[in-house]
C-alpha cells in the first residue's frame, strides 16, 4: 500500500525564517498565557523573491508552510497549495520538487498567503503569543543537492493586498475579489516591486522564546510533513445553461453573493437564450452575452450535470467594475421555498478588471449548479457582458490502483460507483461531511469514508490520517465532534458516540494495515475515550443519562435515560480495545476493558423484548419503553451483547419491511425542519409511529452497523437487496449518495457504506489476520449470478470472480475461504479455481463469532 512518500532531509533544521508583512500582534503577558489574545482579521499578503540560476538542477526540493493557507507560484505558474488542515500545534508543511518550473536566468518565487482571522470549517487560529502568529506568516526554503538556494528572510518583498475581502459566512469563507486592485504580473520575473515593503522577520517574543525566528517555534512547534497524497482531478465543464435572462436590478437584501443570485429569481425577466423554457427547448451552452447598464442584471443558471468539487474558474469579457455574484448550489433553488438544506448560501464575488479576464477561485467549493448574476453598479449606459467559459478544476483525493467491482446487475454496479464517487467528493486533506455546505472533518462521519477507502482505494494514507487528525481529545478525554476547525477551537459540546466510531476506525487500521508501532500511539486516547463513559455507568452496568449530543444518526432513536444503543456502541469499543491491547501486550488495560464489557453484558438483557424478538432503545424512570430501532439491534449484534442464538430472529425483525418505518427528529420534505429542530433542542420528541409494532430505520450513516450486524448474523445475503435502497439518490443526473432518506445534502460521505459492503460482505474480502497476513474470502452474492471484484491489501490486490458455481480467486497472501455452509478451505497464495454449489434460494453463512 501507499505509505508516507520518501523525502530528503526531513530532519534537517530549517534555515528559512518566519516572515510577515509587519510585526505580528504582541499581546500583554496575561493574554498571551491565557489565550485571550486575538490576531489580525482577514488578510491576503503577497510575498515574492527573485533569484538567478546559472543552470537548473535536476532536482530542487522546496518546502514551505504558512498560516493560514498559501498558493505557491514560480514564474507565474501555480506549483501547489497548502498546508493541509491541522491543529495549530501540529502544523504541517508541504514539499515540492520545483525543478520543472525553474529556468536558467531570472526566476520569481511568489507566494500568496491567506490569513482568515476567524475560524473556518477547516482552520482555527492559535491565540497570538507575541512575535510569530496572529497575521499572515510564511516560512520557505529550497535546496538542490547540498546547496541552499533560497530561504525566507528580510530580502523578500511583501504587499498586503487590497484586492480581497470577505463576506461573513458560517464555516466556509466567501471570497470577494476586486481584480482592479491586483498588481498585474506580480508573480512574474521583471515585476517592479520597488514600492513594496521589505518582509519582516518574525521572532518569538513570549517568555522563553529567546527571539527565535526559524522552526521549531511556538505555537507551531515541530513542523510535520504532509501526510496524504496531493489533490487533483479533471476540469469539469457545464453540460447546459438552464436559464439566461436580464432582469431589473434589485435593491440587494444581503451582502452575500450566494443570497443575491437567488433574490429575484421569481422575476420573469427577458430571455437571452433560454435553455429550459418549459416547452422542451434545447439547452444552451456558453459563451453567452447581454448588454446591461446599471438598471439591469444578467442572470444565468449553469448546470455541470453532476456534483463536483474544486476551484471555480470563469472567463469573462466585461467593462471594468462589472460585478459577478456567484452562487454555488448542490440542488436547484426552489423559488419561494426556504428553510431547507438547498437554501444555504455559498459563493463568491468577482469585480472585473476590464476586458477579457479569468477568475480562478482560491476557495474550494462543491456544487452542481452555478448561479451567476452580473451587474454594473452606477453604469449610465448599457455595455456588453460576455460569460465566455465556466469550469471547475477538481481538487479531490486521488482514487488509485486496480480495485473494482462489477456484476450482471447494472443497478448494483452503479451503486458501487456512486459510493466511491461520494467518498471522493468528500476526500480532501481530510474526510468531510459534504463539499458544499460545511467541509468539516466530523470525527464520526469519517469512519465510513475510511472503510470505503480501505476496500476500494490502494492509497490508504487518508484512511490512516483520519485517525491521526481526530486524535485531539478535549481536556476530559472525549474527542471533538469535528476537528481542525471552528468546532474544535473552544472545547464546546461534542457528540460522544462519534468518538466510539473513531475507536472503530483505529480497530479498522489494526485489521487492514497491521502496523503495530504506528497504531500503538492511539491506544492511550482510545482508553481515555472509553473511560470518559465510566461516570455514566448505572448500578446495572449500562450507560444512563448521558450529557451532550448523543446523535447515533438522524433517525428518531432514543438515547435518553438508560440507553441500549450507546451502551452497545461502548461495548463494541471495549471489545475492540481489549483486542488491540492483547496485540500490543497491554494486559492490564485489556483486563479493564473486558471487566467493563462484562458489566454491560450482565444487564443488557433488560432491553430485550421477547414478544418482538428485539431490543428496545431505552428505559425511562426504570420503565422499559417500547420504541425499538435498527440502530439498537444492530449495535447489540456487532458488540456481541446479543447472544448468537438470537441473531437470526433479530436480523429478520429489523429488516421486516412491513414493520420498518423511516423517521427523523429534525428532517423531512427535502431538508431540515426548523420546527422539529427547535423541539429537539427543547427535549420534545414526538412519536408519530406505532412503537409497539414498528421499528425505526437507520439513516444511511448507521446502516454500516446494520449491514455489519447482518453479516455477523450470517445474513449477508440480504445486503445485495438492501443496498438497492441507495438508488433513490441516483436520479436527475446525481451520481452520489445523499445525507438522509428523503432530505439533506445530495453528496454526503457518511452515506457511502454500500461501496464497502459490496466488497467486504458480498465479495466477502476482508482481513483474516491483522495486516492481511491471511485474507478471508466468504462470498455471499445473493441474487447476483455473476459478480467480480478486487480489493487492495498491503501486498497487492485480492481478486474474486464468481460465475454461477464457478469461483476464481487470486491472492498474494494465504486464503481462508468460507463456503456458504460455513466449511473452510485453507489455500496458499496464488490463483485458484473452485466449484462452490449455490443454493436454489438465497442462502447465508453461519453466524460469525468474531468481528466482521
Amino acid at each position: 500500500m501507499t505509505g508516507t512518500p520518501p523525502a530528503i532531509r526531513r530532519e534537517e533544521p530549517w534555515q528559512g525564517h518566519w516572515i510577515g508583512a509587519g510585526p505580528a500582534p504582541v499581546p500583554d503577558l496575561d493574554d498571551a498565557v491565557t489565550g485571550n489574545a486575538w490576531g489580525r482579521g482577514f488578510s491576503r499578503v503577497m510575498f515574492r523573491k527573485e533569484i538567478r540560476l546559472e543552470s537548473v538542477p535536476k532536482r530542487v526540493l522546496l518546502r514551505l508552510t504558512a498560516d493560514s493557507r498559501f498558493v505557491l507560484m514560480i514564474n507565474g505558474e501555480e506549483v501547489g497549495r497548502g498546508p493541509v488542515r491541522a491543529q495549530p500545534r501540529r502544523w504541517r508543511y508541504e514539499e515540492f520538487d520545483v525543478a520543472r518550473f525553474l529556468r536558467a536566468g531570472k526566476n520569481t518565487v511568489a507566494v500568496l498567503v491567506t490569513y482568515y482571522g476567524t475560524s473556518t470549517s477547516w482552520w482555527h487560529p492559535a491565540p497570538p503569543e507575541g512575535g510569530i502568529n496572529g497575521d499572515a506568516c510564511l516560512v520557505l526554503e529550497a535546496r538542490a543537492d547540498d546547496s541552499l538556494l533560497l530561504t525566507t528572510d528580510d530580502t523578500w518583498r511583501v504587499h498586503r493586498s487590497t484586492a480581497w475581502s470577505t463576506v461573513a459566512a458560517s464555516g466556509v469563507p466567501c471570497e470577494v475579489l476586486d481584480a482592479r486592485e491586483l498588481p498585474t504580473g506580480w508573480a512574474l520575473p521583471g515585476f517592479d516591486d520597488n514600492s513594496w515593503s521589505e518582509a519582516t522577520v518574525l521572532t518569538a517574543r513570549h517568555w522563553g522564546g529567546l527571539g527565535r525566528s526559524r522552526p521549531p517555534v511556538s505555537p507551531y512547534g515541530k513542523l510535520l510533513p504532509r501526510p496524504v497524497a496531493p489533490l487533483g482531478g479533471d476540469t469539469v465543464r457545464p453540460v447546459a445553461v438552464l436559464e439566461a435572462r436580464t432582469r431589473p436590478a434589485p435593491v440587494w437584501a444581503s451582502s452575500h453573493p450566494g443570497d443575491r443570485v437567488v433574490q429575484h429569481l421569481a422575476v420573469p425577466g427577458d430571455p437571452v437564450r433560454d435553455g429550459q423554457d418549459g416547452k422542451g427547448g434545447t439547452a444552451t451552452l456558453l459563451p453567452l452575452s447581454a448588454a446591461i447598464g446599471g438598471d439591469r442584471t444578467f442572470d444565468m443558471v449553469i448546470d455541470f450535470g453532476a456534483l463536483t468539487a474544486g476551484f471555480v474558474q470563469l472567463t469573462v469579457d466585461a467593462p471594468a467594475g462589472t460585478v459577478l455574484e456567484l452562487g454555488y448550489r448542490e440542488k436547484a433553488k426552489r423559488v419561494g421555498v426556504t428553510g431547507t438544506t438547498s437554501d444555504y448560501a455559498a459563493g463568491a464575488r468577482y469585480t472585473c478588471p476590464g476586458g477579457r479576464a479569468v477568475y480562478s477561485a482560491l476557495e474550494l467549493a462543491g456544487l452542481r449548479y452555478l448561479y451567476l448574476t452580473a451587474h454594473r453598479p452606477g453604469a449610465d449606459t448599457a455595455a456588453g457582458v460576455t460569460i465566455v467559459d465556466a469550469a471547475v478544476r477538481e481538487h479531490v483525493y486521488p482514487q488509485t490502483g486496480g480495485a473494482y467491482f462489477n456484476s450482471d446487475d447494472e443497478e448494483i454496479d452503479r451503486i458501487y460507483r456512486a459510493g466511491v464517487r461520494t467518498v471522493q467528493l468528500n476526500s480532501f486533506d481530510a474526510y468531510t461531511d459534504c463539499p458544499t455546505r460545511e467541509q468539516r472533518a466530523w470525527t464520526g462521519d469519517g469512519v465510513v469514508h475510511q472503510m470505503v477507502h480501505l476496500a476500494t482505494n490502494e492509497d490508504w494514507r487518508l484512511a490512516e490520517h483520519y485517525v491521526e487528525l481526530a486524535d485531539s481529545p478535549r481536556s476530559d478525554g472525549i474527542l471533538p465532534l469535528s476537528v481542525a476547525g471552528d468546532f474544535e477551537q473552544y472545547e464546546g459540546f461534542t457528540i460522544p458516540d462519534w468518538s466510539l466510531h473513531w475507536v472503530h476506525g483505529v480497530h479498522n487500521l489494526y485489521r487492514w494495515t497491521g502496523r503495530r508501532d504506528h497504531l500503538a500511539r492511539y491506544l492511550p486516547t482510545v482508553e481515555r475515550v472509553l473511560r470518559w463513559y465510566e461516570p455514566y455507568l448505572d448500578r446495572h452496568g449500562t450507560l444512563s443519562d448521558l450529557p451532550e449530543w448523543n446523535l447515533v444518526d438522524w433517525s428518531s432513536v432514543f438515547t435518553t435515560g438508560r440507553t441500549s444503543i450507546v451502551s452497545a456502541l461502548w461495548a463494541r469499543g471495549l471489545t475492540e480495545y481489549a483486542e488491540l491491547c492483547d496485540w500490543v501486550g497491554n494486559a492490564g488495560s485489556a483486563a479493564w476493558a473486558r471487566e467493563r464489557y462484562a458489566g454491560v453484558t450482565s444487564s443488557f438483557e433488560d432491553f430485550w423484548d421477547p414478544s418482538r424478538s428485539l431490543y428496545v432503545d431505552h428505559f425511562l424512570d426504570g420503565e422499559r419503553m417500547p420504541a425499538a430501532s435498527q440502530a439498537a439491534n444492530a449495535a447489540a449484534i456487532v458488540s456481541g451483547l446479543a447472544p448468537s442464538h438470537r441473531w437470526g430472529a433479530i436480523a429478520a425483525a429489523m429488516t421486516d419491511r412491513a414493520a420498518v418505518v423511516t423517521r427523523s427528529w429534525i428532517g423531512g420534505d427535502g431538508g431540515y425542519d426548523t420546527v422539529k429542530e427547535e423541539e429537539q433542542r427543547q427535549g420534545i420528541q414526538r412519536i408519530d409511529w406505532n412503537p409497539e409494532r414498528e421499528i425505526v430505520r437507520a439513516q444511511p450513516f448507521f446502516s454500516y452497523v446494520v449491514h455489519d450486524a447482518l453479516a455477523r448474523a450470517g445474513r449477508a445475503d440480504r445486503i445485495v437487496d438492501l443496498v438497492r435502497d441507495w438508488s433513490v439518490f441516483l436520479r436527475d443526473g446525481y451520481d452520489t449518495f445523499g445525507e438522509c432518506w428523503g432530505w439533506g445534502t445530495p453528496v454526503h460521505g457518511w452515506s457511502s457504506t454500500p461501496a464497502r459492503d459490496l466488497v467486504v460482505h458480498v465479495l466477502g474480502i476482508s482481513p483474516d489476520l491483522p495486516g492481511f497476513a491471511r485474507v478471508r474470502i466468504a462470498p455471499v452474492p445473493g441474487r447476483l449470478h455473476r459478480v467480480a471484484g478486487a480489493a487492495p491489501t498491503p501486498f497487492g490486490l485480492v481478486e474474486v470472480r464468481i460465475d454461477g458455481e464457478q469461483v476464481i480467486l487470486s491472492s498474494p497472501v494465504p486464503i481462508r475461504f468460507v463456503e456458504p455452509d460455513g466449511r473452510i478451505r485453507e489455500l496458499p497464495p496464488g490463483s485458484h479455481r473452485l466449484t462452490v454449489p449455490r443454493p436454489a434460494t438465497p442462502h447465508h453463512h453461519s453466524p460469525r463469532t468474531s468481528h466482521a
